[in-house]
């Protein structure tokens, strides 16, 4: 068997009596014009590994594997093991299931020492947790191609001082270089959704803050949004109020939304130095 003699999606759902659960966050992308756009989109060379999370039936998956993708899949649903079985025996050789969480997996055991990509059409209800996660660990993405709603998608690349501007936008644009790339309709999805989506390609930065600059990233965004109305000298107080704003040449009355990212790593420098 081949890729090619795999049956249609709709009749491999309807042959195993799938269908989507609320309560993962399922949706289904059934189109291959769209999910090889986004296997296109991923920029990957023939060979390489990719990280797929949550491929439900394999639309994505098939479309990953025709582009010449060595696929490892997370996938928590245990019962899509057999309808994914098809794609063991129709790439042997390039496709790796494995059953389990991906907020808890271990991607560097998974990529087995390679450089890694990530594509994946993200369950809605763990995207942003997942991509805090990939951003901030110890492990390292060569890249990510990764599809969320859409408000998640416009706070991911969110400017400074726009309306969606909080603390994903800070630590996605402080270690990687992030755009949409595609968007994706309700209506492409099976069953639609309430809210349509959008892929995001984020390529990590040459020079990625430390493991310590990140978390002080982490605690400080987690501070200033959790009180974005207020200003800093207020948000940041018991982190250091005005001193430690002042330290990083920023104005105690400004507001988070109006501190670029390069505002905030000074901030997490002059945080770590008062430590």
């Amino acid at each position: 068997m081949s890729l090619a003699d795999l049956p249609p999606l709709r009749e491999a759902l309807a042959e195993h009596g799938l269908l989507a659960r609320k309560a993962f966050g399922q949706h289904f992308l059934l189109d291959l014009n769209i999910t090889r756009k986004i296997a296109r989109l991923a920029a990957f060379e023939p060979g390489q590994r990719v990280i797929e999370v949550g491929p439900g039936p394999g639309g994505l998956t098939r479309a990953l594997l025709e582009a010449g993708a060595r696929v490892t899949a997370i996938e928590k649903d245990a019962r899509f093991a057999p309808l994914l079985a098809s794609l063991s025996a129709a790439a042997p050789d390039a496709f790796i299931l494995v059953i389990g969480d991906a907020l808890i997996a271990d991607e560097a055991a998974l990529a087995a020492g390679e450089p890694a990509h990530i594509v994946a059409n993200l369950p809605y209800n763990v995207g942003t947790p997942l991509l805090i996660k990939w951003l901030t660990g110890p492990w390292r993405p060569a890249s990510m191609t990764l599809m969320f709603q859409k408000e998640v998608a416009e706070r991911i690349i969110a400017p400074v001082d726009g309306q969606a501007y909080g603390r994903l936008a800070v630590i996605a644009q402080a270690t990687c270089e992030a755009q949409v790339v595609m968007d994706v309709p309700a209506r492409a999805f099976t069953p639609p959704p309430k809210v349509d989506s959008a892929v995001v390609r984020l390529t990590p930065l040459a020079e990625r803050p430390s493991d310590a600059r990140l978390d002080a990233l982490q605690t400080l965004t987690a501070a200033a949004f959790g009180q974005r109305r207020k200003m800093l000298r207020a948000s940041l107080k018991a982190l250091g109020g005005e001193t430690l704003i002042e330290a990083a040449g920023l104005d105690p009355q400004a507001r988070a939304e109006t501190v670029d990212v390069s505002g905030f790593l000074r901030l997490a420098d002059a945080w770590l130095a008062a430590r």
